[in-house]
């Protein structure tokens, strides 16, 4: 048995399955016409690094189910095609300002050209799922794709439920709430695509594949409550966004939600005022008071108890679906990235 551990495996698989991914990229990301303000600006993501923990649980769980890495790739290189198509997205929807420690690509280029990358990135991450008919088959490249038209339709309307929260102000919110909004918006393009992609290309076998998204609504919904953890509370030095910016976007995130449930009636009403204001209304106090209440009133500890309960329920999930498997790197790589997610910083 290999003595790798799991949770020394994930650092390592993150770079070789990502090293690998990458290389494949290039075939997408080649400089073409017009370049100055489409195909040069469309590498400008994909370059600025990230630890492609998507496309490496793709490649992953397809070589812990019997395929080969070749057979993955092109599914995971159109992963990340499309999610930093949703990155650019987003971060206009946001009106965010960092992405990977640099200005995002509107801040940049203005919101025009970047609508316009994003558009190029999907259609690029569909050209991937395309070519998947050279090393699948044309049957077996069409249930991927069809899994990542799913996948697509999940996030957009995840988002579009995040979006409607804040252009109505929504306060009256539940953890449910939340969750929900997650299971759509993040956890379908995060970690339940990439495991169900990767289980069917591995096995074949279209009949198992539910049981991957409760996997994945377990492992994604602990990611995205860490991340968005790591947005208060991240090093500076380390963390690739804007810190605060969910609580200058105001995001609905389970802290929030956790806050204005357990907030006095008239720090609820200052809440919604606050909330109700454009990005650019808001204030370094505003924030900082929104930040202090969430430390004061528990919403931190609060969504750090519920992102390691959530884990917990992943790992019984993984021990249920890979249970008949092989002992393997890859296989040990996934129970590891379960905690990963929990101790990135």
């Amino acid at each position: 048995m290999n003595s790798e551990s799991p949770a020394r495996l994930v650092p390592i698989v993150l770079k070789e399955y990502g090293d690998r991914t990458r290389v494949a990229l290039l075939d997408y990301l080649r400089p073409r016409e017009p370049r100055r303000h489409l195909y040069n600006l469309v590498a400008d993501y994909p370059q600025r690094g990230g630890r492609m923990l998507r496309p490496s649980l793709c490649i992953a769980t397809a070589r812990a189910f019997g395929a080969a890495p070749e057979d993955a790739v092109r599914s995971a290189v159109a992963l990340e095609l499309l999610h930093n198509a949703f990155l650019v997205h987003d971060d206009i929807e946001d009106d965010s300002e960092a992405r990977r420690g640099r200005p995002t690509l509107h801040a940049l280029h203005g919101v025009p050209v970047a609508i316009n990358v994003g558009d190029a990135l999907v259609l690029l991450g569909l050209r991937a799922l395309m070519d998947n008919r050279k090393t699948l088959g044309l049957r077996l490249a069409m249930r991927v794709m069809e899994e990542a038209e799913r996948m697509a339709r999940e996030s957009v309307e995840g988002q579009a439920i995040e979006l409607g929260w804040r252009r109505d102000n929504a306060i009256h919110l539940e953890d449910a709430d939340y969750l929900w909004m997650i299971l759509k918006k993040t956890c379908w393009y995060t970690t339940i695509f990439p495991s169900r992609a990767g289980a069917l290309i591995g096995t074949r076998d279209e009949g198992k594949l539910d049981a991957f998204i409760r996997f994945g609504f377990f492992l994604g919904a602990a990611f995205q409550i860490q991340d968005d953890l790591l947005n208060l509370v991240g090093d500076p030095e380390r963390y690739g966004k804007e810190l605060d910016g969910d609580l200058w976007e105001g995001k609905r995130t389970l802290m929030l939600i956790h806050l204005l449930r357990e907030a006095s009636g008239a720090e609820r009403a200052r809440l919604a005022e606050l909330l109700a204001r454009p990005r650019e209304q808001r204030t370094l106090g505003d924030v900082r008071w929104m930040h202090e209440r969430m430390e004061a009133l528990g919403s931190i500890e609060h969504a750090r108890a519920l992102a390691h309960a959530l884990a917990g329920a992943a790992l019984h999930e993984y021990a249920l679906l890979y249970a008949g498997l092989p002992d393997s790197r890859d296989k040990r790589f996934i129970e590891g990235v379960v905690r990963w997610v929990l101790e990135r910083a």
